[in-house]
């Protein structure tokens, strides 16, 4: 499934469907899974229907054992070349704004 076309409502449902077929494929009841991941049923029914927060989702794929699809989910950014350049081996711990990028950083191609 394509996500970009779809409205942010659209996709927390669809993921909150993924979560149902998660659970019953691992024939586990919403019950089972709460207790299992350590949340509330309400956390589960939540999720399910796509109304959840961050820690009840890492917590039910914890306990479905699906925790390799975080990095499917948000893969780890690495920083550019020419960032680090910049940064003088520094981490970056902002972002500028795009009018201040533009002007210091004339010659430098955008990523």
């Amino acid at each position: 499934m394509e996500f970009g076309s779809l409205t942010v409502h659209a996709i927390a449902e669809e993921l909150g469907d993924r979560i149902k077929t998660a659970r019953l494929n691992a024939n586990l009841t919403q019950k089972a899974l709460a207790k299992k991941g350590g949340v509330s049923l309400k956390a589960i029914t939540n999720a399910e229907k796509g109304k959840s927060t961050l820690e009840s989702v890492i917590a039910i794929l914890i306990a479905l054992d699906m925790t390799e699809q975080l990095n499917l989910f948000i893969p780890k950014q690495e920083i550019s070349p020419v960032q680090l350049i910049e940064l003088k081996g520094k981490e970056r711990k902002r972002a500028t704004s795009p009018s201040k990028h533009t002007t210091q950083n004339k010659d430098i191609p955008k990523w």
